[in-house]
């Protein structure tokens, strides 16, 4: 869901955050730490075998319970909308606990602050390992920050499962056998977006506006295997610790750009935007997904520029999902989580964080259930390596022996009237020169009471 963000500085920038979580989302209590685990029902999510008891199987495993860890930034520039994503898996896992939990075990999920600080994260993800003795670690978020801690994740051969980032580097199974990744790798969506471009705006100028690490990066690779060279006037990258894109902005109007491909982060996606009201310069936004939710910019869009701007620059922007749009409310997925949200985690606003959050609780119950009765370690990285799990995603997952990508395509969209509105089905790819073929089989219908079976 994210990309490496900024750790310390920006106070303007920071100071404008806090505005816009206080306002858009109460997304996490003075607390900055929180654990699932609410009481329910004694019927399992799962069929079970009678004749083999729960069992403490593994570190973090009882007989009655299962834990697990999470570093987030709950606090911090990378707060707003991403801080609302654990509360969300939490909200999600405490409706499977009312229902029973999995083969009888309740879900107990401790995510905790880092601020999104590499340094706060390794320290966050120790303690949880060594002192909490969590059974895996669930949508560590961010590239940077979780890069930190993969090697001693692998090392110490604990479950790494969905982290929150769209890095190449969580798909190496040979590697990093205990780390599973979840979106959409970044370069896959360039390539979605490149193919969608080279189409739809054929002729037309092209520049680009991209995080200057992994992130932007190898979003270029993707864009770059499919627009001309000749149509790309200008890449204009942006660091995190420099929240005056005013001059990339300018640069790209200089040069002609008549389409932006913007693969930045929320707040450096208002900024883009507000610079490029200022100076009268209305290009074609196409923006990754990572900064794109229409939720959280509206607020940041409001917060910085003190009310005198906010969805109407969102517009008619084209973006890419790889699950269904939030305000489709005749999505059976979105019906459910709804009902979800509204339940435990009603002050949230429900966006594309929310979305995100419950669509990867949902999978690890999926992956437990896989994984036996009496899960182990190991049993959990068995059982994803040979997943078909479907769910709310429109594309299916990458998982197996040789690649623990997360899910395999995007569909694009854009914004229109205030609502998402997609365009065409979903396209599935690889992350290197393999074809982008159209993905037509259905979504399928969420269980009855929402939580899979085994």
């Amino acid at each position: 869901m994210t990309a490496p963000f900024g750790r310390r500085g920006l106070t303007r920038l920071a100071a404008g955050i806090a505005v816009v979580t206080v306002a858009a989302s109460a997304c996490s209590s003075s607390s900055k730490s929180s654990s699932g685990g609410s009481s329910g029902s004694s019927a399992s999510s799962g069929s079970t075998a009678a004749s083999e008891p729960n069992k403490a199987s593994a570190p973090g495993i009882t007989a009655d319970t299962i834990t697990i860890g999470s570093h987030q930034p709950l606090t911090g520039i990378a707060a707003p909308g991403y801080s609302e994503i654990a509360p969300s898996a939490n909200a999600y896992f405490q409706w499977v606990n009312d229902h029973g939990g999995v083969n009888g075990r309740k879900i107990v999920y401790k995510y905790e602050d880092d601020a999104y600080n590499p340094a706060n994260t390794t320290a966050v993800v120790r303690k949880q390992v060594l002192e909490d003795q969590v059974f895996a670690i669930f949508t560590g978020l961010g590239t940077a920050t979780h890069l930190a801690v993969r090697d001693f994740l692998n090392t110490n051969k604990i479950p790494d499962l969905f982290v929150a980032s769209g890095c190449l580097c969580w798909a190496d199974a040979a590697k990093y056998p205990y780390t599973f990744g979840s979106q959409t790798d970044y370069t896959i969506e360039g390539k979605i977006q490149g193919q969608f471009i080279d189409k739809t705006y054929a002729g037309k100028k092209i520049g680009y506006f991209y995080q200057n690490d992994d992130f932007g990066q190898d979003g270029l690779k993707g864009l770059d295997s499919q627009i001309s060279a000749s149509s790309v006037v200008t890449k204009q990258p942006y660091t995190v610790t420099n929240i005056n894109v005013g001059p990339q902005i300018a640069a790209l109007q200089q040069a002609g750009a008549q389409v932006v491909v913007s693969y930045s982060v929320p707040p450096f996606t208002a900024l883009a935007l507000l610079a490029a009201q200022k100076l009268n310069y209305h290009p074609q936004w196409v923006v990754s997904n990572v900064g794109a939710d229409p939720t959280t910019l509206t607020g940041m869009l409001s917060s910085y520029s003190k009310g005198a701007a906010g969805g109407s620059l969102l517009e008619g922007n084209v973006s890419d999902s790889y699950l269904p749009p939030p305000d489709d409310v005749g999505n059976p997925w979105i019906q459910l989580f709804r009902q979800v949200h509204d339940k435990y985690v009603p002050t949230l606003p429900f966006d594309g964080n929310v979305q995100f959050g419950m669509t990867f609780a949902y999978t690890f119950v999926q992956t437990m259930l896989a994984a036996g009765k009496n899960p182990t370690r190991q049993s959990v990285v068995d059982a994803l390596q040979k997943s078909h799990f479907t769910g709310p995603g429109l594309v299916p997952f990458r998982f197996s022996p040789t690649d623990h990508g997360g899910y395999s395509g995007e569909q694009m969209n854009q914004l229109t009237n205030g609502k998402i509105q997609t365009i065409g089905p979903p396209q599935v790819t690889d992350g290197g020169s393999g074809p982008i073929t159209p993905y037509t089989t259905a979504q399928p219908a969420p269980p009855p009471n929402g939580i899979p079976t085994s």
